[in-house]
């Protein structure tokens, strides 16, 4: 549960209903009236939930700090697609295809599951509350400033029941202070995600996550530290670091840097992983301590979004294209072998022509092993909403297209230079094809055929050859 008391939290509740106090449990909140509409009881003794994420790994990470709860509250943990007596719905509100992915899950879900209770969070429960109280099926909405506590605010398992309209449990108000978080992640993938940062200042013109999560925040470094531990004494090897703007983690003066160093003493700690980074905050002392660590991934993934100078200023980005390059090729300088990803959006109000072939001119030379591109989509809310100069939808299936091509022939360019070379990998699990696949350092995807089970190993790999998202190999 995030920092503050539960009468706190529940002084800035308002509902769409009256709420009379739950009689009992752990931190209690403020309880509906359960009136129901549909008494079918559960088919099972011990309740069942089954927890599904729409959008990022910061996302997955809150959500498997549910699941953490939830089990131990005695539910059993059912993948999507089985029957299960309550879905929880973690949701994403970057694209304008949040609504209907949400729309979908639940009406999926109710089909295999009619009288599972649904409760959605995430940024879609916070910008997109009323949007989804229209929705069918959907029976608790949790905002932003209670969505760690979504486990105290259901009914008890014996009462989950379909309601005639959905409870809203919301705040236009999401605190600031830094914070903890209770229990450990649980994850069924062999790398493990902790969140150690919060919400973001940066006001680019395109993005809604400041009004979805509100301001900076970081998480206390004590209670990182704790998860971090016990997520790695369940045997999680690798750690990947997550946060809406990790470079801008600051806990009672201490730095993102910081952090790492203390990570990284955990003596059953094997691998950490930097998620999502904006460059501006990228310190030379970090890049300098990934250069030389044992354990730090030299892998950076680096948000550009244009290579135009023009577009960049629209989009309200801290930089400009000379500034983003020039770290590039120092990150590059001081590690040659790091693995560089970035973000490209297609189709900003006032892309034309030029801007876009500045963009393709500049992600052909820069050293990137991959590129994830995304097509603008107007946030309600957002300066980029109302800007002029709005592009063509069929202009931008178009542009994506080309960067499409683009980002396959950088990654199969990576992936070569590597061929004849060895690997260290953490394995994961296999493939539909059978070949055992996992994670390099600097995030080569490799596969190799084995009759062992490498599960959660690291093993030494000789690259002979690659296809498109894949570096196979040989186990030496």
């Amino acid at each position: 549960m995030e920092r503050g008391s539960a009468w706190t939290i529940a002084s800035a509740i308002f509902s769409c209903q009256a709420s009379p106090t739950r009689p009992s449990g752990p931190n209690p909140l403020p309880f509906p009236d359960w009136a129901t509409y549909n008494t079918a009881p559960m088919e099972s003794a011990r309740p069942r939930a089954s927890l599904q994420t729409i959008g990022c790994r910061l996302n997955q990470a809150e959500t498997a700090l549910l699941a953490d709860r939830l089990r131990q509250d005695g539910y059993d943990l059912v993948e999507p697609g089985h029957r299960t007596d309550l879905l929880v719905l973690n949701t994403c509100s970057v694209t304008d295809h949040a609504e209907s992915d949400c729309r979908y899950v639940v009406r999926r879900t109710l089909q295999q599951s009619p009288h599972a209770f649904v409760a959605v969070t995430g940024c879609y429960a916070q910008t997109g509350a009323e949007a989804l109280s229209l929705m069918p099926g959907i029976d608790l909405i949790v905002g932003t400033q209670f969505k760690m506590s979504l486990p105290n605010l259901l009914p008890p398992p014996q009462a989950l029941r379909k309601r005639p309209a959905p409870h809203l449990m919301h705040s236009r108000t999401i605190d600031r202070d830094d914070f903890v978080l209770s229990g450990a992640g649980d994850y069924d993938s062999k790398r493990a995600n902790l969140k150690i940062q919060d919400g973001c200042n940066f006001m680019c013109s395109f993005c809604l996550i400041p009004f979805a999560r509100g301001h900076e925040r970081s998480r206390q470094m004590d209670d990182t530290l704790r998860e971090a531990t016990a997520l790695t004494d369940r045997g999680h090897r690798e750690l990947v670091l997550t946060g809406v703007n990790l470079g801008r983690y600051a806990q009672d003066g201490r730095t993102l840097l910081d952090l790492i160093r203390r990570l990284e003493q955990i003596p059953s700690l094997d691998r950490l992983r930097i998620s999502s980074i904006e460059p501006t905050t990228v310190s030379d002392d970090l890049l300098e301590h990934m250069a030389t660590s044992p354990k730090l991934c030299r892998h950076l993934h680096l948000p550009l979004q244009s290579g135009d100078d023009g577009i960049l200023q629209a989009m309200n980005r801290r930089y400009r294209v000379r500034d983003y390059a020039a770290f590039v090729e120092k990150a590059r300088g001081l590690m040659p072998d790091i693995g560089l990803g970035t973000d490209v959006m297609v189709g900003f109000p006032g892309e034309g022509e030029r801007e876009f072939s500045n963009t393709l001119a500049l992600l052909s030379d820069l050293p990137l092993a991959y590129i994830h591109v995304f097509s603008f989509s107007p946030r309600p809310g957002t300066a980029a909403a109302g800007l002029p100069g709005q592009v063509d939808p069929a202009i931008i299936r178009t542009r994506s297209k080309a960067l499409a091509e683009l980002a396959r022939a950088k990654r199969l360019a990576f992936d070569q230079a590597y061929v004849g070379r060895t690997v260290r990998v953490l394995f994961e699990t296999p493939n539909d094809e059978g070949l055992w696949n996992g994670l390099t350092h600097n995030y080569i995807r490799v596969g190799t055929r084995s009759e062992r089970d490498l599960t959660n190993q690291f093993m030494p790999v000789e690259i002979t050859g690659v296809m498109d998202g894949l570096a196979v190999g040989l186990l030496q």
